[in-house]
């Protein structure tokens, strides 16, 4: 540990000395240390882990840190390379991204010899992005139980609502369990779909880069996909937005910024939006749209200062993490680009089984009718279930009203909440474990950082179902449950079970929303029995 420091603290001054990276508001800083004037780099265990701390208090909007361009590794300034500017324009087809993954792998193959090589040893050596997700990691976001719920909704009792709509959607689930592709929308799509997505894209981007990376005569070692998964990992991760290269750029200290949500100032945008899709008659202000778009990160190339500048996002006291908002991103999201995700993340959003009738009731796009992380349905999710539960001949006289967010009547309102409510529930009842086991599964994950076994085993007899405890030690080999005191996790093994820790997370989170949208549901049809 504290050669790692001596270490770091050599890279922190390295980045100063020949990069000019500064937290300094002034160009004049003759500190021999990147880091000290508004900054130091601290460890933070419960929100991102090693990121960046005030040195003192700091102003919203105050400059922070500035990145000369010619600090950035991007593949501008690594084709400088002759050998490899020649070998990259043999290739066109590669994309930008592909080819910084392979500008980034040539500097790590030159080993001390390349100029980036103090900032190459400090990046991680693995990361938890979906592509790296394993068969079983996939299996624990458990969404293999949609069809089960299907079936499921079809047994409810759905004859509270008008003939019409409920032989509507008797026949529409029925064609739904019938032809299967329609699961791979947005529900598979919300979790193992994206993750083997991103899986056999990393494959195809790697193979399709292999004549590349051979051209150059790579060594073998960075021409496997392990090796093109932790760069493209890297990549995806860390690079910041630059005006030159769609790619982005890897920026020394800048990525060491955790990330902070974008929240209040976005409030309200939902329902823009969400009109623009629905009633085309309503006008809509794009260019708020595009003025909040634009203010979701707190930093950026600048051209007359000519580097990446970072400002405070808030004001900030001493020793308070400062952080850095990447965009708006859902937890999947997050997990798929970066690796994580957030216990309350403001900007999440998770989607249930709605059938075909539903999406066609209305003009929005299936991205809009979702969840929001508190439980709330979104405001075209409750708009086009309103019309979906209207039956056809009275639809076009009330679409005004549905579309400008108003209810169309107690009953129609009723319907509704009872349907949301039970579709929220037969996915919670139809899902492979439950809040309460999942919870102690967490809790028994994070036993093992210290590498207790014993107690990883103690909690999860607690589970009503262990299913999934077995499958995880007999997949490494961990059969006896006497030897767990002596054991010690293989360093493949812990790196599974980070993953599956997030998993389960993703999953908690999926369905603790279920139980909010019920909670929401239920005091809505209590206001009408007043």
């Amino acid at each position: 540990m504290e050669h790692e420091q001596r270490s770091f603290e050599s890279f922190l001054t390295w980045t100063s000395s020949h990069l000019g990276i500064s937290d300094s508001s002034t160009t004049t800083n003759q500190s021999h240390h990147s880091l000290g004037h508004s900054l130091c780099v601290s460890i933070f265990p419960h929100s991102g882990g090693r990121g960046l701390g005030a040195v003192r208090d700091l102003k919203k909007g105050e400059l922070i840190l500035r990145v000369p361009k010619s600090a950035l590794l991007t593949s501008e300034c690594v084709m400088e390379d002759k050998k490899l500017c020649l070998a990259v324009n043999r290739h066109s087809s590669l994309s930008s991204v592909q080819i910084l993954t392979v500008c980034l792998l040539y500097e790590v193959g030159k080993g001390k010899t390349s100029r980036w090589h103090p900032y190459l040893v400090h990046l991680p050596q693995s990361y938890d992005l979906l592509a790296m997700f394993g068969e079983f990691e996939k299996q624990a976001l458990q969404v293999q139980f949609l069809l089960e719920i299907l079936v499921y909704l079809i047994r409810l009792d759905y004859s509270i609502l008008a003939n019409d709509v409920y032989q509507s959607f008797i026949c529409a689930t029925t064609y739904v369990i019938n032809n299967s592709s329609w699961c791979y929308g947005y529900q598979v799509d919300e979790a193992m779909w994206v993750t083997e997505k991103a899986v056999q894209k990393a494959k195809s981007e790697w193979k399709e880069a292999l004549a590349l990376m051979e051209d150059l005569m790579f060594k073998p070692q960075l021409l496997t996909f392990k090796a093109w998964v932790w760069a493209a990992a890297t990549i995806s991760s860390r690079t910041l937005h630059i005006p030159w290269d769609e790619a982005g750029c890897l920026c020394p200290i800048g990525d060491l910024f955790n990330y902070d949500a974008p929240g209040e100032e976005l409030s309200g945008i939902e329902n823009v939006t969400a009109l623009s899709n629905g009633d085309k008659s309503i006008d809509v202000d794009e260019e708020q749209i595009d003025f909040h778009s634009q203010r979701l990160t707190d930093g950026g190339f600048e051209e007359d200062s000519n580097a990446y500048c970072f400002y405070a996002r808030t004001n900030y006291k001493k020793g308070d993490q400062v952080l850095l908002c990447y965009g708006t991103y859902t937890n999947l999201e997050l997990l798929e680009h970066y690796g994580f995700l957030l216990q309350e993340n403001p900007n999440d959003k998770i989607f249930i089984p709605l059938e075909p009738a539903m999406y066609t009731s209305t003009s929005w796009s299936k991205e809009s009718l979702y969840i929001h992380h508190d439980g709330k349905p979104s405001f075209a999710l409750l708009a086009a279930l309103r019309l979906w539960a209207t039956p056809h001949n009275k639809r076009r006289s009330v679409g005004h009203l549905a579309y400008s967010g108003s209810q169309l009547s107690a009953d129609n309102e009723i319907i509704i909440m009872k349907w949301l409510s039970k579709t929220c529930d037969a996915v919670l009842k139809n899902m492979p474990t439950s809040i309460e086991d999942d919870t102690l599964l967490v809790n028994a994950l994070d036993s093992t950082i210290s590498q207790d076994l014993i107690t990883f085993m103690k909690i999860a007899k607690l589970m009503s179902s262990r299913d999934e405890v077995y499958t995880f030690l007999e997949a490494h080999n961990i059969t006896d449950a006497l030897s767990l005191s002596e054991m010690i996790l293989s360093k493949k093994a812990r790196s599974s079970m980070e993953r599956w820790k997030l998993a389960v997370l993703w999953r908690l989170r999926y369905k603790k929303v279920l139980v909010d949208c019920i909670s929401y549901c239920n005091r809505v049809l209590d206001s009408f029995m007043r």
